[in-house]
């Protein structure tokens, strides 16, 4: 190995050590006081359904930790997104004692649910009343509960999502140096996003998109594989836009994992970047395995069925490029674009055309990037976005 690429490893491994060490805070979400905000003050208030195998906490403000459970929790978290919210952020307040709407991102009430039962009633209300569409997000490696919250808000407003919004949360201990034990916690999740998967349908939902970040691809992936064991892998048609964004998932397990699920009718969205430093780390852990979300060969994974999109070129505010999908402005739109798609979903579709992404970069204006910095390799084609070109 060279002494260039040996630097590079002890800088991520340094970056990371001091990631884990960088947050002295609890993880609250609910806050001790909350500061007074107008209506025009407040963008939005999302009400996001939750489903946890985490345990609860008696922790002033927390409720669930990094901790596993051995059955599936349910809640409900009303979240505020300020109007000065810039798409694509995450506006957290400093001190997590004190929410200001006005400027932050702000949990105003959680609700917990002491069955299943009344939460699956809940839920299914809010999905008929949301036209029968629901999104499951699953979240990463390193993630507290807390911060799934908040990027669970982010995500469906940024992306404008117009279904019932539900985010599954595993038990990540949220600390960079516990990558083994998150590995380990998102096996433990699969039954119970299985189970999840579901609950959805039985509340009524016509259509259920599902986007997993990180090492949630890993959950999302054995939950699908057993779906299709039982024979029902797409929840009789329900299950629409599958999105893996920077799968944290080994190159070779996820090729077995579409082997036993087989081609999907809807082709699932690989987003990958060959930049991720998160995911170089991961494949080193992993004895120097190839990651799905930064392999290069595109080809190779359409023949499976998928689509991959990928956003090496795509800048990102963080240094790790490992949370493009939420946080560049294009990007979080495109995705919102895909999962407000009305086609019908018995009809077999390419999810993404260029003049769609060219048309929403030129709506994005001034951002991290243009679209010349997005290839869409389809089963069918590859999409160059600088000119819409397909060869």
């Amino acid at each position: 190995m060279s002494f260039r690429k040996l630097r590079s490893i002890a800088c991520m491994l340094l970056a990371v050590v001091l990631a884990g060490c960088a947050n002295p805070n609890p993880s609250r979400l609910i806050a001790q006081t909350i500061a007074p905000a107008t209506e025009a003050q407040v963008a939005a208030v999302h009400d996001i359904f939750i489903v946890t195998n985490r345990a609860s906490t008696e922790k002033p403000g927390e409720i669930f930790n990094g901790n596993r459970a051995s059955a599936a929790a349910f809640a409900r978290v009303d979240i505020s997104i300020p109007a000065a919210h810039e798409t694509g952020k995450m506006e957290l307040a400093p001190n997590p004692k004190v929410a200001d709407p006005a400027r932050y991102f702000a949990a105003r009430r959680a609700r917990l649910y002491p069955e299943e039962k009344p939460f699956e009633q809940a839920l299914a209300k809010s999905i008929a009343e949301r036209g029968g569409r629901a999104l499951i997000f699953i979240h990463g490696y390193n993630t507290g509960f807390d911060a799934a919250v908040y990027r669970a808000a982010q995500i469906f407003h940024d992306a404008q999502y117009s279904g019932a919004p539900i985010l599954f949360s595993w038990p990540s201990a949220g600390r960079t140096i516990d990558y083994v034990y998150d590995n380990n916690s998102a096996t433990t999740a699969r039954d119970a996003l299985e189970e999840t998967m579901r609950m959805v349908a039985r509340a009524g939902a016509k259509r259920i998109d599902i986007v997993a970040h990180s090492m949630g691809s890993w959950v999302t992936m054995e939950a699908l594989r057993q779906l299709a064991i039982t024979g029902d892998r797409d929840l009789g048609g329900r299950v629409a836009d599958v999105v893996l964004a920077s799968p944290d998932l080994d190159l070779d397990v996820f090729k077995g994992q579409m082997r036993r699920y087989g081609v999907p009718k809807h082709p699932f969205v690989i987003l990958t970047s060959r930049n991720d430093r998160a995911l170089t780390l991961s494949g080193i852990i992993a004895g120097n395995q190839p990651r799905l979300g930064d392999y290069a060969d595109a080809k190779d994974l359409t023949d499976l069925g998928v689509v991959v999109v990928d956003v090496t070129k795509v800048s990102s505010d963080s240094w790790l490029n490992h949370t493009k999908f939420a946080e560049n402005p294009v990007l979080v739109k495109l995705l919102g674009e895909r999962l407000s798609n009305q086609g019908n979903l018995n009809e077999r579709e390419e999810p993404i055309v260029a003049g769609q992404m060219e048309s929403l970069v030129k709506g994005v204006g001034q951002t991290f990037g243009t679209a010349a910095d997005i290839v869409i390799t389809t089963p069918l084609q590859v999409i160059e976005l600088a000119t819409g070109n397909v060869r």
